[in-house]
């Protein structure tokens, strides 16, 4: 029998119970989209082999999200190129960053979306899902290794610079962590390298 997408049975968020909960693969969580269980209009993404509601942007968020990709799309290098908002498959996870820096350019990724290994930068804009980003989010990146990871932090009008990631261990985080203020800049490392130095108020609306 086909599967019938319902939006009302996959866009309703819901608390946990305090019960043990069914984690799904990437690839389950694949085939469900390619099945139309899940769609584009869904808000969702996995976390951590759970589906977790994303909440809605609001104009601050939008505009430090477009300031942001401005300001790292006018210093890139080349074989580089800055992404919005796109999914990055990890081992559990498929989260939807607000920004990225990816290696090579989009047509590199026409059958997959980028992975780890791809990626130079990861951020995130944080109102709303600022205590999300700063364990779940931070925790996932740091175990897929990811070398660098920004918050634009909107509640406090700061950034906070996350680097040097432990890996896959048992409690994985980033070894290293900044917070700089709108009067400092950030130096935008690509593989180790300082690519440029960047006012983080040229980052916050």
């Amino acid at each position: 029998m086909a599967s019938v997408h319902n939006p009302s049975s996959v866009s309703q968020p819901i608390l946990a119970p305090n019960e043990v909960l069914w984690r799904l693969s990437v690839a389950q969580y694949h085939e469900m989209i390619r099945a139309s269980i899940l769609t584009e209009d869904d808000p969702i993404e996995l976390l951590e082999g759970l589906l977790i509601h994303k909440m809605p942007e609001n104009p601050p968020h939008r505009m430090a999200t477009h300031l942001t990709s401005e300001a790292l799309r006018a210093v890139i290098p080349e074989g580089w190129y800055v992404d919005s908002q796109e999914p990055i498959t990890l081992e559990d996870s498929e989260p939807e960053p607000d920004i990225c820096i990816i290696r090579g350019n989009t047509r590199d990724y026409a059958d997959r979306n980028p992975f780890a290994q791809d990626l130079a930068l990861v951020i995130k804009v944080a109102d709303s899902t600022l205590e999300r980003d700063r364990e779940t989010k931070r925790r996932i990146y740091a175990r897929a290794g990811i070398p660098v990871y920004w918050i634009v932090n909107l509640v406090d009008q700061c950034l906070e610079v996350y680097t040097n990631p432990t890996g896959p261990i048992q409690e994985p985080d980033y070894q290293q962590t900044q917070i700089l203020s709108a009067s400092d800049s950030v130096p935008l490392l690509i593989e180790g390298r300082e690519i440029a130095q960047i006012a983080v108020r040229n980052l916050l609306p």
